[in-house]
């Protein structure tokens, strides 16, 4: 526990470093220290007072943001009371770097990308690693070069990497040991592609050794001066109709947008340490894992498990001084089979979930054994937070919370026109007379995409939802993920949590069937528990059916019930529903 003596101390020596900073960056972490000066999130309106960002014509976030902390840190008026990086390796190994280190680490990396690969502003690096600490050194190097970052899952396949070398034009590709022999099945293919890195302790025939390379770099390097709409990183959208497409963001949108989900939806200080669970190919991995953390000067914990497991996630959280727990309500669910109750989480005061809705009943439980809510938060590779549950809100657990005050987000109809609490229609945000400057710039390559998300001086997430008289929003679905049975409109969502509370339900897909009477019905592909596998399947149809009735309105239960071992899924796990729903209507 940090004594609050020391906290005034580094809070004074700080607050005379602010004029040096951003204006944005002041602002976003001024009045951060609740020791001393306590924030009404209650009131949501004096967020949106408060929220008043400033894009400069030129901005850098390795050089406005993480050396400036690094600035701060070297003369003393910031004592490193966390790291900026704490890594734990699956094997226990501990990496940390303060942000002075992490600042001549990265100039290092940066040195490497521009003299040893050659590569210049503007060009552009696929990244595919694990959750180990190259990866953050990378993200930082390539603001600092000026070169368009693409992470990629590890879960790609040589057919995936195929794909993003020859839709991007990428001229460096830097992966591990894993992964190198997937890209050299297809790099020969791929005229664009210049320089291949490896991050590995061996050599490989072909590659760069970055790890070497890296040992060997000089610290001198000078920041590329970029503009704040400058092209920043681009990310591979796995949708669940056609091939992935390339979502740009600029150096302001994520280097200065995040500031939003870091300081109101996150709540981050200095003194905080989060650990976020995102893979490093997903958007939701620079949200929390490297912006909004930063921003804020808040510890980024990184722990390096090759997948999700419960019992070493509920261990770690217990073991380390974890104040603010980041990931998907899928995890949560795995989390509270366990038994909560055995661990004691001494640090953890904040939990935010996103990337899917949350299920109520998983919220419930969660703060039955632990004490703690859960905040969720809306957002898409294209923006940043779009609504959130901010921190002294009130929960409506199943609402997405209320739009963020980045965006004048709203419902629209087909027209363009706002409509009224309770009237299911798009969620849209504003972009005209002003485009958000957080939103993405473009689809890359392909501008016919990118204008057809907007209506109306609006930008359409493709996402259908409902604003309550409070004005907290409620997801519904997908835009063609939604059922139209005899009129009555059915979001997927819904049907898959109600299924999910019976404890035969291990998974569920729902989407529409063809009908005769009712043109399209509700149909539910089940994975079941290993426990009923063995049971009447006709009776567990009944049985589910029935379930359905109780837990939502009775015209939502699914009329057809197939089992599956497992649901079809893209690279990023979320459900290919469209698989499923094309199924049903070639055989009809």
């Amino acid at each position: 526990m940090v004594c609050v003596s020391r906290v005034i101390l580094w809070k004074a020596q700080t607050l005379k470093f602010l004029p040096m900073l951003s204006l944005t960056c002041a602002r976003h972490f001024s009045k951060r220290y609740p020791m001393l000066a306590a924030q009404n999130f209650s009131d949501y309106k004096s967020i949106h007072e408060q929220y008043k960002p400033h894009v400069p014509e030129y901005f850098n976030f390795a050089k406005d943001v993480v050396d400036k902390w690094a600035e701060v840190e070297k003369e003393g008026r910031r004592q490193p009371l966390n790291p900026a990086l704490w890594y734990i390796s699956d094997q226990g190994d501990e990496v940390k770097w303060s942000f002075e280190e992490l600042a001549l680490e990265s100039k290092k990396a940066a040195a490497v990308l521009s003299e040893e690969c050659g590569l210049q502003k503007g060009d552009r690096v696929i990244a595919i690693l694990p959750r180990i600490p190259e990866w953050w050194l990378l993200n930082v190097a390539c603001m600092r070069t000026g070169t368009v970052l693409i992470p990629g899952t590890t879960q790609l396949t040589a057919k995936d990497i195929f794909h993003r070398l020859q839709a991007s034009k990428a001229k460096c590709i830097i992966t591990d040991q894993v992964l190198a022999p997937a890209v050299d099945a297809v790099a020969s293919e791929c005229q664009a592609l210049k320089s291949k890195l490896i991050v590995s302790r061996n050599n490989r025939e072909g590659w760069r050794n970055f790890s070497n390379l890296l040992a060997l770099a000089h610290t001198d390097h000078n920041c590329v001066s970029t503009k704040n709409d400058d092209p920043m990183t681009i990310y591979f959208t796995s949708g669940t109709t056609g091939a992935p497409k390339m979502t740009e963001h600029s150096h302001c949108s994520h280097g200065i947008g995040l500031g939003v989900n870091g300081r109101y939806w996150l709540d981050l200080t200095p003194l905080d340490v989060i650990w976020n669970t995102s893979d490093t190919g997903w958007a939701k991995s620079a949200w929390s894992s490297v912006f909004a953390p930063w921003i804020q000067g808040a510890c980024v914990f990184v722990h390096g498990m090759p997948r999700f497991e419960p019992q070493p996630v509920l261990e770690t959280l217990a073991r380390f001084p974890i104040t603010t727990f980041c990931s998907a309500p899928t995890a949560y669910r795995m989390l509270v089979r366990h038994s909560l109750t055995s661990y004691k989480f001494r640090s953890l005061k904040h939990c935010v979930s996103a990337g899917e809705p949350m299920n109520p009943e998983v919220m419930e439980q969660w703060k039955k054994e632990t004490g703690l809510d859960i905040y969720e938060g809306y957002g898409q590779t294209e923006t940043v937070l779009v609504c959130g549950t901010f921190k002294g809100m009130k929960i409506k657990p199943g609402s997405m919370g209320k739009p963020s005050p980045a965006y004048d987000t709203q419902i629209i109809d087909e027209n363009g026109n706002i409509l009224p609490p309770g009237k299911e229609g798009d969620i849209a945000i504003r972009i005209q007379p002003v485009r958000p400057f957080c939103l993405f710039t473009q689809y890359t390559d392909d501008p016919e995409k990118t204008a057809s998300t907007m209506r109306g001086g609006f930008y359409i997430t493709g996402d259908r939802g409902i604003k309550d008289q409070d004005g907290y929003f409620w997801f519904v679905g997908r835009a063609d993920d939604v059922i139209n049975s005899a009129g009555y409109r059915i979001g997927p969502f819904e049907v898959e949590s109600a299924l999910l509370e019976h404890p035969a339900v291990v998974e569920s897909a729902v989407v529409s069937s063809p009908d005769p009477l009712r043109g399209e019905v509700v149909k539910a592909f089940v994975v079941l528990a290993p426990d009923y596998l063995s049971y009447s399947l006709e009776a567990l149809i009944e049985e589910l059916q029935d379930h359905v009735k109780k837990v939502t309105a009775p015209y939502k239960y699914p009329r057809k019930v197939e089992f599956v071992p497992q649901l079809p899924k893209t690279v990023s796990g979320k459900i290919r529903r469209n698989e499923l729903r094309k199924k049903e209507w070639e055989g009809a």
